[in-house]
């Protein structure tokens, strides 16, 4: 199963302009620093977001904010705006069967019922953790203890 290092990455960025957006101009390159990402790796990321509402962009180099309130961004909708068609993409069939042998012909169908399975429990997992958990795991994980 695979889901993209650029889904960890988003969230990264997330986390970033949520604790910092309101006292600095959070931009592409500074995200790119913290991130340890190309700068034009996280601007697609950035505009990937844009486009599914989570945040806003100002124009020119004005910095990044969430434009969705923590408990609407879900990792699903993370995941999904950064590649859309990653469900499809994170349990992969062999592709050339022998359609002459008994369980060649028949195992797309039959590893099917239970990728469905797979693919529909995770997607339910990654709709119930939002960015509101997230950042409270970081604030927790980040206390002097």
């Amino acid at each position: 199963m695979h889901i993209s290092t650029k889904c960890s990455v988003a969230v990264h960025c997330l986390i970033f302009i949520y604790e910092y957006g309101n006292v600095k101009k959070v931009t592409s390159e500074l995200l790119s620093l913290s991130t340890g990402s190309n700068p034009v790796t996280i601007r697609n990321i950035l505009s990937s977001l844009k486009k599914a509402g989570v945040i806003s962009i100002k124009s020119g180099t004005g910095g990044a904010a969430l434009s969705a309130p923590l408990q609407e961004i879900t990792l699903y909708r993370i995941c999904k705006a950064i590649e859309p068609d990653f469900m499809k993409k994170l349990i992969g069939i062999h592709a050339m069967p022998s359609p002459f042998c008994p369980v060649g012909k028949n195992i797309h169908k039959v590893l099917d019922c239970s990728y469905q399975k797979i693919q529909s429990d995770l997607c339910h997992s990654l709709q119930a953790i939002t960015m509101e958990n997230i950042i409270a795991d970081y604030h927790w994980n980040t206390q002097d203890r």
